[in-house]
């Protein structure tokens, strides 16, 4: 198992310094000055020797190879530089807002799975009934409405309507743990509608692969109870491709709900992703994805041992 840990974690460093080395490439070939564009002013062109300084104090004009160079440099010894737009150190920005973001996409989880895994369970045990057809047809709803379609009806029952919750915003947890709670139900609920929706497809196409099983069949004859047999042979055989998909749709998500939390004016970090774009703000759009990148590949490497642990079979072969 140590030997199987070591060589995921090896090969997700590596993964990682190749997103960090892509990122940085493809921003020096999008066109566009970051000095013009901080310097301009609406249709007003900068002046050319205000850019040409800006551009020197801000190492734009050092060759490619030194400016990755200081990067990298930076990355290792943790500073993920400054930002072009107001000098503020990327990383605290960035320590921030994550939080905020990961506040949402683990709730949004949590309710996935708490609702995604019954729902599926339960739809393969009544495989064509009433219940499979509803459950599959709820689904197929969540999957196909986008989210800011989702988000919009939202707010528009539960905050205009009903009144029940704020229409958005954002309150710390410290100052209001209750307000705070409320404005993070409506893009958490928000998110987990097509999460939920994963999860239970992925959970019924799985329970109804493992219950076709010899094992599961040899209990059947043993005649032991349905409900024993779904939760010891069953449901834990059937959470690995689960566990996979859980995994790599949670990576999306930290740099996809931009959607979402600009409806919800929710101040996480992919709308700064966005402005940061937006602005040709090198160190901060780097500083990001590397971030979101070193999540994505921590998660699938949290899954990778989830599968050793529930299969051992997975670190063996290695």
């Amino acid at each position: 198992m140590l030997r199987y840990i070591t060589y995921r974690s090896l090969v997700a460093v590596f993964l990682v310094w190749i997103v960090v080395t892509l990122v940085f490439l493809l921003l020096h070939l999008v066109p566009g000055d970051p000095a013009e564009v901080l310097l301009s002013q609406g249709s007003t062109a900068a002046d050319p020797q205000a850019v040409a300084n800006l551009r020197q104090r801000l190492g734009l004009d050092d060759p490619l190879w030194l400016q990755y160079a200081h990067h990298i440099g930076g990355i290792l010894t943790g500073d993920l530089g400054t930002s072009f737009r107001d000098g503020a150190p990327v990383a605290g920005q960035i320590v921030q807002r994550l939080p905020r973001t990961l506040e949402v996409i683990v709730t949004a989880a949590l309710i996935a799975v708490l609702f995604g895994v019954p729902a599926g369970t339960l739809a393969a045990v009544r495989a064509g009934g009433w219940i499979d057809n509803v459950i599959s047809f709820l689904s197929s709803l969540a999957l196909s409405t986008p989210v800011f379609v989702v988000g919009s009806v939202v707010i528009l029952i539960f905050a205009q309507e009903l009144r029940l919750v704020p229409a958005g915003g954002y309150v710390p947890f410290a100052v209001d743990p209750a307000r705070h709670v409320l404005l993070l139900l409506m893009p958490a609920g928000t998110v987990a509608l097509a999460l939920w929706a994963v999860v239970a497809r992925m959970s019924r196409g799985s329970v109804l692969d493992v219950l076709e099983r010899d094992y599961v069949r040899t209990a059947r004859a043993k005649g032991l109870k349905r409900r024993r047999i779904l939760r010891r042979h069953v449901v834990r055989n059937a959470m690995i491709p689960v566990l996979t998909v859980l995994g790599l749709e949670m990576g999306t998500l930290i740099g996809g709900t931009v959607l979402v939390e600009f409806v919800f004016n929710w101040p996480g970090l992919s709308g700064y992703l966005v402005s940061a774009v937006d602005a040709r703000d090198y160190p901060e759009v780097v500083g990001i994805v590397m971030v979101i990148s070193i999540l994505f590949v921590f998660l699938n490497l949290v899954v990778d041992i989830v599968y050793a642990v529930l299969d051992p079979r997975i670190s063996l072969s290695r």
